[in-house]
């Protein structure tokens, strides 16, 4: 709960800060320094005021919506348990445009374990191969290709929409996995008449590349937590909850009666939700992860992803989905939806932010003139309460400052993205890739380094620069800058400096030979007979610990051993590495029901994907800063990128 007085506390120290800064720092001297000065107050306003306006959605009324959602899912289960024949029809929609064979039958096996009796899964294909066709003719599943592929996912998903029979209609993207009880949990909130969407949060089988190219696993969430956790539930509260493109339920009625899924931008999915709430059906957040996905496996993906999302919302202003525009709307609902759209805008503010060093160090000009004391009893009791409530305004699922490190991994082109846009240019569609690049080896992707090579240069300049001021400082006591202005200027190019090289950091892929999940697993198990502890799996193989060293020449690389653990089944495993007591080792002809157990043990058992706390930002701080200096190892036997997961239901 984001407590009143913390928003006020917030309130009066920005109050106080931004009175400060128009009537006491602004430099008007000359024309350049007046814009510079202007410019960059204006970039504050935009960001503070965005900031705060989150925290003031925040203060709505809870209401009874978590209540609402256990009673649902409850009575549901109920229902599934006494009469099944009365349930209403779900079609499963899985689109899909080039992702690998394997990834698109763990989503499909995972849909076809539903745990729902009137299902039927769709498999829509965008790329029309014949093995996707096949699979789907193997596993029960309806498969749908189309000769014109307009609208991209849009247009896929329309494609099918006359077919459908089923009263709700499930999507998800061919890369998630739902749990079991997915549709227990949602569709049973569609027995209120008024409710037209259901959305659940995304969550990740593998680390995104910001976390996994440092090593931060164990120190730093995904971005999109902090959306699942805290704008989502806060959205709920204003009627406004955002359609999020994947792992979603919707009446097919309220579909229909909006046209489809719209396709006048590649954000379908934002779209649609706001038509749906304008024409008077109620969305849902249900806050529970009832699925996961991939994340992008490369930072290059990861930068194509974000400059999609960027341009496909700011897209939506040119739609019948306006949020300004459309009718329907009640003023919160338009704000909420507006400020959605409109935070992709915060990347231009950010840019001044970041180039506000060079123009006292570069250029000469001081664009404000602000005192030591005015520095710290105005600017440092605001930056004070910002860095330590943002942890707990959040619900724990971000901090002020390690997030940032995706901001400046993707500023540049984010930047170019936004420009293009709103200058009526906006990015083509891209399906975020799925699959490694040819080329494994740990190589830095210069797209992304280049821009921010040069903007370190720029920040290096201004350190040279500044510098010699502050000895002048020292020593004569006379700077020809203020205090205040010289103290800013130096700690912003040497903050920039340090977020920059860490940026340059994420943007070097760590090598690897498989782009199948690792997952962090605890279990006590049996390898030919001997006990060990169970720390690492994947559909690849597992990695444990020995409790006692065995004979060396008895445990040599390549020897075939038997593994018990679960159910005690036989699963035949090869030594690949081995280090001490520690085992590598690969699965070896597992049978079709074995990979089947596998698959289920891995990914669709109730409640396995952990909410996590954020951790304590000085200790996730240290350990970023000390991955900067140490190259990261290529990603093999006892190093892997492991995610966290319940081990045990």
């Amino acid at each position: 709960m984001r407590l009143p007085w913390a928003v006020l506390l917030l309130a009066l120290l920005t109050a106080r800060y931004l009175h400060w800064r128009v009537t006491a720092t602004l430099n008007l001297e000359t024309p350049l320094a007046t814009a510079l000065s202007l410019l960059l107050l204006g970039a504050e306003l935009w960001l503070l005021g965005h900031g705060f306006l989150q925290l003031l959605f925040s203060l709505a009324p809870e209401g009874n919506s978590r209540t609402r959602i256990r009673q649902a899912a409850r009575a549901f289960r109920q229902q599934i348990d006494s009469n099944g024949a009365d349930l209403p029809r779900v079609d499963v929609l899985v689109p899909s445009y080039g992702e690998p064979l394997e990834v698109v039958e763990r989503c499909l096996n995972g849909c076809r374990a539903l745990a729902y009796p009137h299902c039927a899964v769709w498999l829509l294909d965008d790329s029309g191969r014949p093995e996707m066709a096949a699979l789907a003719q193997r596993l029960g599943c309806h498969y749908r290709s189309r000769q014109q592929r307009s609208h991209a996912k849009a247009g896929n998903l329309n494609h099918v929409l006359p077919e459908l029979t089923g009263a709700l209609v499930a999507v998800f993207d061919a890369d998630v996995v739902p749990l079991p009880g997915f549709l227990e949990r949602t569709a049973g909130l569609f027995s209120d008449a008024r409710v037209g969407l259901v959305q659940t949060p995304q969550t990740y089988m593998n680390a995104d590349p910001v976390i996994r190219n440092l090593g931060l696993e164990r120190w730093l969430l995904p971005d999109e937590e902090s959306f699942y956790r805290w704008i989502e539930p806060v959205r709920q509260r204003l009627g406004a909850v955002v359609c999020a493109g994947t792992s979603f339920v919707v009446r097919r009625q309220a579909l229909l009666a909006v046209g489809g899924f719209e396709t006048g931008t590649p954000s379908e999915d934002l779209a649609t939700g706001i038509r749906l709430t304008a024409a008077g059906w109620e969305s849902l957040f249900v806050e529970e992860k009832l699925s996961a996905g991939l994340a992008p496996l490369t930072i290059a993906a990861l930068a194509r992803q974000r400059c999609r999302w960027a341009s496909g919302t700011l897209q939506t202003l040119r739609t019948g989905a306006n949020p300004l525009r459309i009718p329907g709307l009640n003023p919160l609902q338009r704000l909420a939806f507006l400020e959605g759209i409109l935070h992709w805008l915060n990347v231009l503010p950010q840019l001044v932010l970041l180039l506000m060093p060079l123009s006292l160090g570069v250029l000469g000009v001081a664009p404000l003139r602000m005192s030591g004391e005015g520095l710290i009893t105005m600017a440092l009791p605001l930056v004070t309460a910002q860095l330590l409530l943002s942890r707990w305004l959040s619900g724990h699922s971000r901090t002020a400052l390690m997030p940032e490190l995706y901001r400046w991994v993707v500023l540049v082109p984010l930047t170019w993205a936004v420009l293009t846009t709103l200058l009526g240019r906006p990015l083509p569609f891209q399906v975020t890739p799925k699959q490694l690049p040819s080329d494994r080896s740990s190589s830095p992707e210069l797209r992304l380094q280049i821009p921010m090579l040069g903007l370190l240069s720029l920040q290096l300049v201004a350190l040279l620069n500044l510098v010699p001021l502050l000895r002048d400082m020292a020593q004569i006591g006379l700077p020809p800058v203020s205090t205040g202005t010289l103290a800013v200027s130096l700690g912003g190019a040497l903050l920039n400096g340090l977020l920059l090289l860490a940026g340059l950091r994420c943007c070097r892929d760590r090598a690897r030979t498989s782009a199948t999940p690792w997952l962090a697993w605890t279990a006590a198990v049996r390898i030919n007979g001997e006990p060990a502890q169970l720390e690492a799996i994947s559909e690849d193989g597992l990695e444990l610990s020995l409790d006692a060293l065995p004979a060396a020449d008895a445990w040599g690389p390549g020897c075939a051993l038997d593994l018990e653990f679960g159910d005690n089944l036989p699963w035949p495993v090869r030594l690949e590495a081995r280090s001490g007591s520690r085992l590598g080792c690969s699965w070896v002809s597992l049978g079709a029901s074995q990979r089947r157990h596998l698959q289920r043990m891995l990914y669709r058992r109730n409640g396995q994907w952990p909410t996590r706390r954020a951790p304590a930002e000085p200790l996730a701080l240290a350990a970023a800063f000390l991955r900067l200096w140490r190259p990261m190892p290529a990603e093999d036997w006892f190093r892997r990128s492991l995610m966290p997961v319940l081990s045990s239901n």
